[in-house]
């Protein structure tokens, strides 16, 4: 899942979540997904050298992934020349209030991959521009944004305002992706066999013969 599977990054995600205390069902779902990697052998990350296509990074956040613990689950990744090189998917470390709140998180989580992405490029000798950085919730957008203490945003952790200065700093550059269109979906919650396919190749997982 570290390497080379992003596809099952939510699925181990949860079943890591009772590890410590598993039962026959998670154990079942582990030799599931065991199964589905064995069917995915020939699977290889591929990446179009002749795109002109730059980094991208999409985000999003399930509010109620998680009904035990209360906290939602964040995913981002980020591709470049039309493959993955960079995903998370993960419980958010705080319990949050609303869908925009959590939709925030997942935005500042991706800017901080972004900015040291953007360092590391550039250490290699590629200066780029403000790294493009989708989420699909309008309200979590504008509250990164907008650099104004609101009062619907005053309790949240100081440190998930990092995506603000990145954008004041010009690292990143966020814009609005239609939640059923949003690749990042399969990093927060279950999907439909047929969507789940549907997502899976835009993160560049093609069946390679050499």
């Amino acid at each position: 899942m570290l390497g080379t599977h992003p596809d099952i990054a939510y699925a181990v995600t949860c079943l890591s979540q009772f590890s410590a205390n598993p039962s026959k069902e998670h154990l079942d779902k582990a030799l599931y997904i065991c199964c589905y990697l064995a069917e995915t052998r020939d699977y290889a990350l591929i990446y179009d050298g002749t795109s002109d296509q730059g980094l991208e990074g999409y985000t999003d956040a399930d509010w109620g992934s998680n009904p035990t613990t209360r906290r939602p689950t964040t995913g981002f990744f980020f591709l470049l020349a039309k493959g993955i090189i960079s995903w998370r998917s993960r419980a958010q470390k705080t319990v949050v209030l609303s869908s925009t709140e959590t939709e925030y998180m997942a935005l500042s989580d991706g800017s901080q991959q972004a900015a040291w992405l953007q360092n590391v490029l550039k250490e290699l000798g590629y200066n780029l521009g403000p790294i493009l950085l989708a989420g699909d919730n309008q309200g979590s957008i504008f509250m990164s944004c907008n650099l104004v203490q609101e009062i619907c945003s005053k309790h949240i952790d100081i440190r998930y305002h990092h995506i603000r200065d990145c954008i004041d700093k010009g690292k990143v550059e966020v814009f609005f992706t239609e939640g059923n269109n949003n690749p990042a979906d399969m990093f927060t919650k279950n999907l439909s066999h047929t969507k789940f396919l549907m997502l899976r190749k835009t993160l560049g997982l093609e069946f390679y013969s050499a």
